[in-house]
């Protein structure tokens, strides 16, 4: 099955516009900051420590600035600016992400037919999220080509009333605000001409710093005036559920420093904590994991895949509905922090 991956790239310039990729040299130093050593770091990247030290010592010359430096009894250490190199990649990636890899799907599409190697394609349109990804990854591997497109919850149940995917994903907070989420969604989804299928129990909360020097407890501390706050885009479902929190504790968002902020993943709110960039944000617990942040949770919730109940039977519908009650599918989902996999695939009713 034909694949395209779309990838971020990016490059310095010094002052007299001699550029500098950085792609060889963010792996470097990036292996550098997990391994404490250039030798290492070097290996792991495929590459001689000559290289390595090279790539280090030709930057240096070019922008006049140290990236790593040899410390007697802790190894390697990056500078500030290396470890600002690293961060700005990461936070790159994570907004990007979901634009890339709609993108590269677009392509691959395209190419598929020119080549005629795709029959059938399941369209999958859905925020971005980490269950999501999971079952494209699992229905890849299956061999079941994936259309996927990375939208808001609120776009994507339009796309499904519109007839532009298979497959629209969503979640609801469960308990009291349960409703009113789903009423962000109820006019674009209808219960005797959809159905529901239950992809993932997921934990949805806070993001801080390691060991959260700004001792934040909860959601009434977002008001405080030293936190700097990150928030997600207008239509996310994370967005609506935040919202909705905070009208119920009567917390004013125009008093929330950043809260107009406008990120497209739970991937990019945790980069930018992680950099120190912002204090505080709101989103699932595996994003906050893989940035090494401390995570306050705040509320449970479920997350939904809607489609046509006259396609439930249909051959990509079906190989979907597999995958999610897949023995496999539920182990991926449950090694995800903070994700449950107990009743995937399983047939709701909402509404």
């Amino acid at each position: 099955m034909l694949k395209v991956e779309i990838r971020p790239d990016w490059i310095l310039r010094d002052a007299r516009g001699t550029p500098t990729a950085l792609p060889a040299l963010l792996s470097l130093l990036t292996a550098v900051s997990q391994s404490g050593s250039i030798s290492k770091a070097a290996t792991a990247c495929g590459m001689s420590y000559r290289h390595a030290w090279g790539l280090l010592e030709q930057f240096g010359d070019q922008f006049g600035a140290q990236l790593a430096h040899k410390v007697r009894g802790q190894g390697t250490l990056l500078s500030p600016l290396a470890e600002k190199l690293i961060w700005a990649d990461r936070r790159i990636s994570a907004r990007l992400s979901p634009l890339l890899d709609s993108l590269a799907s677009e392509l691959q599409q395209e190419l598929a037919r020119v080549l005629a190697l795709e029959a059938q394609v399941l369209r999958l349109t859905a925020s971005h999220g980490f269950a999501v990804a999971a079952l494209v990854g699992q229905l890849g591997g299956q061999g079941v080509a994936v259309d996927i497109k990375y939208r808001s919850s609120t776009e994507a149940v339009a796309a499904l009333a519109h007839g532009e995917c298979d497959l629209a994903g969503f979640h609801l907070p469960m308990g009291k605000f349960e409703a009113a989420a789903a009423a962000a969604h109820r006019q674009w989804l209808d219960p005797a001409r959809h159905a529901f299928l239950h992809l993932a129990y997921r934990q949805q909360g806070l993001f801080v710093a390691k060991g959260n020097p700004k001792g934040i407890g909860g959601l009434d501390d977002l008001v405080r005036p030293d936190i700097r706050f990150v928030n997600r885009q207008h239509g996310s479902g994370t967005r609506v559920l935040l919202e909705l929190l905070l009208a119920d504790r009567a917390l004013d968002t125009a008093r929330i420093a950043g809260f107009d902020s406008a990120e497209f993943t739970h991937a990019a709110v945790a980069a930018f904590v992680a950099s120190g960039m912002a204090d505080v944000s709101f989103g699932v617990e595996t994003a906050a994991r893989r940035f090494d942040l401390d995570f306050i949770p705040i509320c449970r919730e479920r997350y939904f895949l809607a489609c046509d109940r006259a396609a439930l039977d249909t051959p990509p519908l079906q190989a979907a509905r597999d995958a999610m009650a897949s023995a496999a599918f539920r182990q991926v989902l449950d090694g995800l922090p903070g994700y449950d996999g107990t009743a995937s695939g399983a047939l709701e009713t909402l509404f």
